[in-house]
């Protein structure tokens, strides 16, 4: 090998190996995370195609992320109707622990969950990595759809807190959480990740504009149930 060759080759394969490291795709979640508020919602305010829809969005945003190897449930809950008896959102979301993109625990189990959790507008990341906008900021997205009590159990049959259900993008009501526990007062309910008010908007509380107007997106908690 002359001279020439000596000197170049140590920088051709520096340059190499930097061309592969840039190469290989990034992902914004780690492989055990466990948690995460979608980036957008589906879109059609309240009607998610009922709750398996809703698993469909989780699951479709975690594989994009590079976590879909996880079955990944929306965090909501049903009422009864129909014949059909009451879905709990905390009972289909698995044992946890729940972990976000960057490592964070934010709640060990169901009952820490539901307790003294550590979901706050910085935990509560979305499947990218990114931090979701809270009140103060333009536009506000901190509601999140959840049809929830405080528990995470469903609402009784007959007040609309589901948009029927899932189903429905014009009448209704959808309670709904805030992804920064923080309200128009210094309350629990303003503070609740899951349960702070229903929605409520000109075209009847369902509609996309109408989550839009309190604050919202149609965004959801999604979390990795095995």
């Amino acid at each position: 090998m002359n001279l020439v060759s000596r000197m170049i080759s140590p920088a051709a394969f520096v340059l190499a190996a930097i061309w592969v490291f840039a190469a290989a795709p990034a992902q914004a979640q780690s492989a055990d995370t466990s948690f995460f508020v979608t980036s957008n919602g589906i879109g059609n305010g309240g009607n998610l195609g009922g709750l398996a829809g809703a698993d469909n969005q989780c699951q479709t945003l975690a594989q994009a992320a590079g976590a879909g190897a996880k079955t990944w449930r929306a965090y909501l809950s049903t009422q009864a109707a129909d014949g059909k008896p009451a879905v709990n959102a905390r009972d289909r979301i698995g044992n946890g622990p729940w972990k976000n993109s960057k490592g964070a625990v934010v709640a060990k189990d169901v009952a820490e969950l539901h307790g003294s959790n550590g979901l706050t507008k910085q935990t509560a990341l979305s499947e990218k990595g990114d931090v979701i906008n809270g009140r103060g900021d333009t536009p506000n997205r901190h509601d999140v759809l959840t049809g929830s009590q405080p528990d995470g159990t469903a609402f009784a049959a007959g007040e609309d807190r589901t948009c029927k259900n899932w189903t429905s993008s014009t009448q209704g009501a959808a309670m709904v959480g805030h992804i920064d526990r923080v309200g128009l007062r210094d309350d629990d309910a303003s503070k609740s990740w899951n349960s702070s008010h229903p929605s409520r908007g000109s075209d009847g509380g369902c509609s996309q504009n109408d989550l839009k107007s309190t604050g919202g997106d149609g965004l959801m908690y999604c979390f990795a149930a095995n």
